[in-house]
């Protein structure tokens, strides 16, 4: 039975190391495009309004984007469940990307505040826990599928830049000479 398992953990292990790349990756872009559209007021408003609030009203603040998301994904189910599957994917995809990137900005805001609460400190550690679980189960796994990949692809990247590195500027008269030198060797008479 344990043998039938590792797959499943190893799965959601994956998973959920995918989660906490995405959450880590769209907290700067999501940062970088409220700093674009010159939010800075409003976002030094939210942090100094967080402030102000006890540690539970901060956990609605944190609660918000997944409830204005909401439905955008029930409209990505409802595609689904009339056949438009590409939109589905790319609605529900959207609806993903978003709503992660958004709670993870609120999170950074609202982390002190919400940590002061004895139960999500505890959920907190869980999830910490959880995830260097998940590096332990996925990254055996990653280093021989990159070992794989290294041994594999290697010689032909090597190759390509080698290749490359005959293109770069300065080097076509060098690169010309080796291209006669391979044609007359192909036409010399055997």
């Amino acid at each position: 039975m344990r043998r039938l398992l590792r797959p499943l953990w190893i799965a959601f292990a994956l998973i959920f190391l995918f989660e906490a790349w995405l959450w880590s990756r769209l907290e700067p872009i999501v940062a970088w495009f409220v700093d674009l559209i010159a939010w800075r007021q409003l976002q030094q408003r939210l942090a100094a309004g967080i402030e102000r609030l006890p540690p539970a009203a901060t956990l609605v603040v944190f609660a918000i984007p997944i409830i204005l998301l909401l439905p955008l994904k029930l409209l990505g189910l409802w595609m689904l469940a009339h056949g438009s599957w590409l939109g589905a994917v790319a609605v529900l995809g959207l609806a993903k990307v978003v709503s992660v990137g958004v709670t993870a900005f609120i999170f950074e805001a609202t982390k002190p505040k919400l940590l002061q609460l004895a139960w999500f400190r505890w959920l907190y550690a869980k999830v910490l826990t959880a995830l260097a679980w998940a590096h332990r189960i996925a990254d055996p796994i990653k280093e021989q599928a990159r070992l794989w990949l290294r041994q594999t692809f290697g010689p032909v990247i090597r190759r390509l830049r080698s290749i490359l590195w005959l293109l770069k500027p300065g080097r076509p008269g060098r690169f010309l000479r080796r291209i006669w030198r391979i044609r007359r060797r192909v036409q010399r008479p055997a």
